[in-house]
């Protein structure tokens, strides 16, 4: 009876909660995870927490070392640049470019995804056509190699970074999108829909998208990750953000230089890209893993 009662008691968990079981018991997820609510909050709060302007100078003390170092200074907890700029002030108002504006960008590139994968997914004949061999096309474009060739005709900026980067996302999206609308509309529970006459909505908003809305999150933390390199990388090729812009990509080119001499200012944004990567694949990976579970359920 003890046995019967705890599973009704799991059954009758909802979706969400029986979700967060299984990721929770996933560690370097749940790491990716907190790590990534950190980055997301110091994106929010960045202008408010930043102990200095992001180009106030300090004439006396140009390129000091982190304040751990022997040769560091207190009020400078991650050093100084060749300008006498705070390192960590222009790292934390970076997040709110780098990481803020991708999650932006992928939010963007998923409600414009969901619905043009959408209609690919129901469509047939000509328009379904049509659609099929325009994604075959541009994704055979590698999307920084597409969020160039959009910058060379849009021109560079931060804005248009964004427009570019969505723009090479959105291919990818609207296949991943249309393939899992058509897997389930291949499905058994579809035609008894059909069969008791409900609608093309109804279908969608009733059966398919409760059971697909998952595997979105998935690929949505895919598209995060490549938007956070490729406008880090378009701001490296001086396509993106342009200097005094503090986009993480921008900081590198802009102390580049300075590898040898002042390492610190290349190396804390180039760390910065690594978690801000690692923290959503490993969460992306976390869903998937959970995805995978329940369909061996």
């Amino acid at each position: 009876m003890a046995k019967f009662n705890l599973f009704s008691e799991e059954s009758n968990k909802s979706p969400l909660a029986r979700f967060w079981k299984k990721f929770k018991t996933n560690h370097p997820a749940l790491v990716g995870l907190w790590l990534f609510i950190a980055l997301v909050l110091l994106a929010v709060s960045a202008p408010l927490l930043a102990p200095y302007g992001v180009n106030q100078q300090h004439s006396d003390a140009l390129l000091l070392p982190p304040s751990w170092h022997d040769a560091g200074d207190v009020r400078f907890l991650l050093g100084t640049d060749d300008l006498g700029r705070d390192v960590l002030s222009r790292l934390m108002n970076g997040a709110t470019y780098t990481f803020g504006l991708s999650v932006v960008a992928a939010l963007i590139t998923t409600v414009i995804g969901v619905l043009v994968g959408t209609f690919a997914g129901i469509s047939r004949g000509i328009r379904s056509s049509f659609l099929n061999h325009l994604l075959d096309i541009t994704l055979s474009i590698p999307s920084l190699l597409l969020a160039i060739i959009i910058i060379a005709i849009l021109g560079p900026g931060l804005m248009n970074t964004v427009w570019a980067i969505i723009l090479a996302l959105l291919p990818q999206f609207i296949h991943s999108v249309r393939n899992l609308i058509v897997e389930e509309l291949s499905k058994d529970y579809i035609t008894a829909f059909k069969l008791d006459g409900a609608s093309n909505w109804h279908i969608l908003a009733r059966g398919i998208f409760p059971n697909i809305y998952e595997h979105i999150v998935v690929i949505f933390t895919m598209a995060l990750s490549t938007a956070i390199l490729d406008i880090s990388a378009l701001g490296f090729l001086k396509l993106g953000a342009q200097p005094p812009t503090t986009e993480w990509g921008a900081i590198l080119a802009e102390n580049l230089g300075l590898i040898y001499l002042a390492p610190w200012t290349v190396g804390l944004p180039g760390v910065l890209l690594f978690l801000a990567v690692l923290s959503t694949n490993l969460v992306g990976d976390g869903l998937r893993q959970v995805l995978k579970e329940r369909k061996a359920d």
